[in-house]
């Protein structure tokens, strides 16, 4: 089917109580093994690609390629900007036809924040929109942040009201990149959020997370889940095995890196709820 956008597919997870996976790519491989476990599970998906993996190739690219995925699928398959840093990356992706953009205006101040935030709902129209309120810690492609500064249930209410946005992130804890001691999680701050926002809230820098840290979050509200940072290994560790026994065949040792992101896919959607739920 074609591509389609976050909207329905958020709000039928937070009204159903499970999580829309939404996993971050690289190349044609890691999307091929997105839709393929997507298609596994019976689950709804978001690709995702980040300003740095945009920077190796252009939106238009990204696109196609999951576009062309998406039409040959049963389910639904939404294409998402992850981490838009500017104004200018956000309209590029809207233009290039992805059906969900994220801008990330947790550096600036508050009023700053919602001033870019706005700026990208205006021009997005019926595309849904998602934006961060607190900071994320840790690092993830080109993004780096020292610490977390966590969302304030009070300011997200006020922020999604007059951001006009479609989904929020929110910091509880979590952290991008690797983590280096287990994470602790504000449930109970997550709680208060979702009793005063209305819209779906999102979970960043579920990579290294428990399932049942993942369960937890998503039970207390959250509609969708981000995950990079252990697909990029597990694809990492399929293109060294399979390059031991085919190092002149990148079809070969891709391949092996295609099944073992389709295997980890399919164990978060399951996680979050997701399957079945197509």
């Amino acid at each position: 089917m074609p591509l389609v956008t976050t909207q329905e597919m958020l709000l039928d997870a937070q009204k159903r109580g499970y999580a829309v996976g939404a996993f971050n790519i690289e190349n044609m491989e890691m999307a091929q093994a997105i839709v393929a476990a997507a298609e596994a599970q019976r689950a709804p998906v978001m690709i995702q690609t980040t300003p740095g993996t945009l920077k190796y190739a252009p939106p238009e690219v990204y696109q196609a390629m999951v576009a062309a995925l998406a039409e040959k699928a049963s389910v639904p398959v939404a294409m998402h900007l992850d981490h838009g840093d500017s104004f200018d990356l956000a309209q590029r992706c809207l233009k290039a036809g992805y059906t969900s953009v994220m801008i990330d205006g947790s550096r600036l101040d508050y009023e700053g924040n919602i001033a870019l935030t706005r700026q990208v709902t205006d021009i997005a129209g019926e595309i849904p929109v998602e934006a961060e309120l607190g900071k994320v810690g840790g690092k993830e492609d080109t993004l780096q942040d020292e610490g977390c500064l966590y969302t304030d249930p009070d300011e997200a209410a006020e922020f999604a009201a007059r951001t006009g946005v479609t989904s929020l992130a929110v910091a509880i804890g979590t952290a991008h990149g690797v983590y280096k001691e287990k994470p602790r999680l504000d449930v109970e701050r997550l709680k208060a959020i979702r009793a005063k926002v209305e819209i779906p809230l999102v979970l960043h820098g579920a990579s290294g997370l428990s399932h049942e840290q993942v369960q937890e979050c998503v039970a207390a509200g959250i509609c969708k889940v981000n995950f990079a940072t252990e697909l990029r290994i597990a694809y990492t560790e399929g293109v060294k095995e399979g390059f031991e026994s085919s190092p002149i065949d990148p079809k070969a040792y891709g391949k092996v890196g295609r099944a073992k992101v389709q295997a980890l896919a399919e164990k978060w959607m399951a996680v979050c709820g997701a399957s079945g739920k197509a």
